[in-house]
């Protein structure tokens, strides 16, 4: 199957790259086919993997640090890297603003929000770190709340600022194995034991399991305690289909180059817009108004080419569908997780609960908790199966390994995934 895809690949990059801009264009999604029926399609998902460049050495089960973009995404990237630097200064102090706003235009209107509510940043870190340093609602002996299973900076960036406004640092513990309704009354359970929470730090899809949490109705929760909610989406935007209506949330950090394929160095925050009082602005900018959410983020000059590229990436994003991509992705997981159910000794840390997971999926072969271990059997993965996965820290339960396909990723390629972990586990 690897070296299909590498004819595959090989035969559509031979079209030379004047015809690889229509590429997107040229990839059609098949009318009055359900995205269930279209995620097992793996003739159509061949076609898609086509516009990937991705190395046949070794099959890639994680991408979850950041997506590799299509061939159209690609090629856009490398012409506006050209344009940037052609351009220069004049490109940055004329045209760019003007383009800035279009991307916020676009990404607002596929989250259902206004222009005004959506900052970019140089990634979903960036975006996480101006919300929670900024949040102003804090006085001393209040207390701020997050997960075991919360990304690792965002928490750091929490513990900053409890040490800075005197406030208690509460943590979650997300039961394992978690289903819909534990995860519920676990948070249900936390607020109550700590009735000076005032902020919570929530992830929508958590990068260390996958694990994607009910984020409206603990919203709502929170929100009849008076406690307000961070939602970091990095991981979600691109893997689910939802918009910011569904989750009903305040306040959002979002990365670009993870699932929806733009390239490195792209993000965006999001904050309502009757609640922007309520984070400052940074470093007291007044490159804009207090008024104007762009404040709330400062970051120099910074290449700006993977933003003029966002339109790109979301051309091809709108061409297959979101619907379509969280079907081929949970098609591709349910594919690897359920060929080893059966295999004694072996944990899925995810649940197979509708909605309660996407692409992201950790593993924990029964009695290897320590990092050593799952370091260990992920170089066991890549040195004798040339498959690439990451060990992954911080579960209250132990460390495991994490499985993360794509859009390029086929059917035979998750089944290797499977045969190795048998042979692996068996021995």
């Amino acid at each position: 199957m690897k070296v299909s895809r590498r004819s595959v690949i090989a035969g559509a990059l031979a079209a030379g790259a004047a015809a690889r801009p229509a590429a997107a264009a040229a990839l059609s999604v098949p009318g009055g086919v359900s995205a269930g029926d279209l995620a097992r399609d793996e003739r159509f998902w061949a076609t898609v993997a086509a516009q990937f460049r991705v190395s046949g050495d070794f099959v890639n089960l994680e991408n979850g640090y950041y997506g590799i973009m299509p061939e159209p995404v690609r090629l856009a990237y490398r012409r506006n890297v050209d344009h940037l630097n052609e351009q220069s200064s004049h490109l940055l102090r004329t045209s760019y603003k003007p383009r800035a706003d279009q991307v916020r235009d676009r990404i607002a209107a596929l989250l259902g929000v206004s222009r005004n509510e959506i900052a970019l940043t140089r990634g979903g870190t960036e975006a996480l770190q101006n919300l929670i340093s900024g949040y102003r609602r804090l006085r001393p002996g209040d207390a701020i709340m997050y997960a075991d299973l919360d990304y690792h900076s965002a928490q750091y960036a929490m513990n900053w600022l409890g040490s800075r406004h005197g406030a208690h640092v509460a943590r979650v513990v997300i039961p394992e194995p978690a289903t819909r309704q534990a995860v519920l009354d676990t948070y249900e359970r936390a607020l109550r034991e700590h009735p000076r929470v005032r902020l919570l730090l929530l992830s929508h899809l958590n990068n260390r399991t996958g694990l994607v949490t009910p984020v409206r109705e603990i919203v709502a929760m929170a929100r009849r305690r008076g406690v307000d909610v961070i939602v970091d989406a990095a991981h979600s935007w691109g893997q689910l289909d939802f918009t910011l209506a569904g989750l009903d949330a305040d306040f959002a950090a979002f990365s670009l180059h993870k699932w929806m394929g733009v390239p490195l160095g792209a993000g965006f925050l999001y904050i309502r817009e009757s609640r922007l009082a309520d984070i400052d602005l940074l470093y007291a900018d007044e490159t804009y108004p207090a008024s104007d959410i762009r404040s709330r983020v400062h970051s120099g000059t910074m290449n700006v080419a993977p933003f003029l590229t966002v339109d790109a990436a979301l051309d091809f994003h709108d061409t297959l569908g979101a619907g379509a991509k969280q079907a081929r992705l949970r098609f591709l997981r349910d594919r690897w997780v359920h060929g080893l159910r059966d295999l004694g000794g072996f944990d899925v840390l995810t649940p197979d609960e509708p909605g309660m997971y996407g692409a992201l999926t950790a593993f924990r072969v029964r009695g290897r908790t320590t990092e050593a271990a799952n370091v260990a059997l992920a170089d066991e993965l890549m040195s004798r199966h040339r498959i690439f996965t990451v060990a992954r820290s911080g579960m209250t339960g132990g460390d495991a390994v994490r499985v993360t396909p794509a859009l390029f990723t086929s059917a035979a390629d998750v089944d290797r995934l499977v045969a190795a972990l048998r042979e692996i586990v068996r021995r």
